[in-house]
């Protein structure tokens, strides 16, 4: 038997050239769609991210706000402008330097009051990442703010007595009175506070004085107050923290800085350094609800009624006295921000001008180079619940 010798042809079969281009071609295109789909993934990780980090910096923000803008016009267990009605002494501010209306930020004649950025009225535009102005004419308190406002944002100041108030034990009346209160009432009085408060008040349901003390251990010492006016010991007579803070919009310290909420706090100075609460707050807008009685006094009380809203240039901007009363009307306030995303979250701009975010009437135009941050506005309604007349 012949043995068989497999042929040269035979011994040489494999896998020739065109056939590992093709396999590579395959894999190169299975390769591509697998990159394809990560990059998908991944950009709709980052812009779920920015959406949801969005979203919880709004809610945030808007809580703050909310809840203080809420405390406004809040004088013990009677209301400011329900003192104002029973009578034009009731509030007494015993601080230097304070001229009703003039822009102190001390002047707790007026429990609310506003600062619009220019060119930021209902129907106004601005074009996101462009230089926006500020405050024109701003007091002297809303300039010297630090870090200093952002541009074509507004600035809200609130002036009220805090929720927490402890009762006066004991009075010693004088040029400087002196109030006994008790250890528990006194960390009462200091807590959620960065600092040692310097801002104090006391109140019956007859009357009010705020004033700049000093607490040591139980005894408050107020500065230049009289307070023989008041009873001690009756369950009426209590001593609250008194509270002055402004609202804006400035850019943090991080590198690249980026817009911020913050709240700057009022000593028996003035306002302090402002304190970062919210990242990625990019634009702030208010609009005052106000009521239908134009000169709230004693022969004229408010209706209770809120029939007019508007922007803060149009309630007042005078810098006198003649600022006080329509302050006073506001009894609401419509609150609008533009927050977004701390980081580029792949987002698209707007493809048109009815898909642009506005807030409170004002809208924002794409910028000229998209930053791929996604955007979103917030608005709501807060009801000044210490103005509701008869509280």
């Amino acid at each position: 038997m012949s043995k068989y010798i497999p042929s040269r042809k035979q011994a040489a079969a494999g896998i020739s050239l065109i056939e590992v281009m093709v396999s590579l071609v395959i894999g190169l295109i299975l390769m591509l769609g697998v990159i394809q789909i990560f990059s998908a993934s991944r950009t709709a990780s980052r812009l779920s991210e920015g959406v949801a980090r969005t979203q919880e910096n709004a809610r945030f923000a808007l809580d703050f706000l909310e809840r203080d803008i809420r405390m406004a016009g809040h004088m013990g267990c009677v209301n400011d402008q329900a003192h104002i009605v029973r009578a034009d002494d009731a509030i007494r501010i015993n601080l230097t330097g304070v001229t009703p209306g003039a822009g102190s930020a001390l002047d707790f004649n007026i429990p609310i009051q506003g600062y619009d950025a220019a060119n930021t009225a209902p129907g106004n535009s601005l074009q996101l990442g462009a230089n926006w102005a500020g405050v024109a004419n701003a007091p002297a308190s809303i300039s010297g703010l630090s870090p200093a406002p952002r541009g074509g944002s507004d600035i809200i100041v609130l002036r009220y007595l805090a929720p927490e108030g402890a009762p006066v034990l004991a009075i010693a009346a004088g040029t400087n009175s002196t109030l006994t209160i008790s250890s528990a009432a006194a960390a009462r009085l200091t807590a959620g506070v960065p600092s040692t408060p310097s801002l104090f008040a006391v109140g019956d349901c007859s009357g009010v004085d705020i004033f700049a003390g000093t607490l040591a251990g139980t005894t408050l010492t107020a500065t230049n107050t009289d307070l023989s006016r008041y009873a001690a010991n009756n369950a009426v007579t209590m001593v609250y923290r008194a509270e002055a803070v402004a609202y804006y919009v400035a850019n943090n310290s991080a590198t690249p800085a980026q817009p911020s909420l913050y709240r700057a706090r009022a000593n028996s100075t003035g306002f302090q350094s402002g304190e970062e609460l919210v990242e990625g707050i990019e634009n702030l807008q208010f609009l005052y609800g106000l009521d239908n009685t134009t000169n709230i006094g004693l022969l004229q009380p408010p209706s209770g009624r809120i029939t007019a809203q508007q922007p803060a240039a149009q309630v007042s901007t005078a810098v006198t006295a003649a600022a006080v009363g329509p302050w006073r009307r506001v009894g609401l306030v419509q609150v609008g921000i533009l927050a977004r995303s701390p980081q580029p979250a792949a987002a698209a701009q707007a493809a048109a001008a009815t898909n642009e975010p506005g807030v409170l009437g004002v809208r924002f135009t794409n910028a000229a180079a998209n930053d791929s941050r996604y955007r979103a506005s917030y608005e709501v309604s807060v009801a000044l619940r210490n103005r509701l007349f008869g509280n």
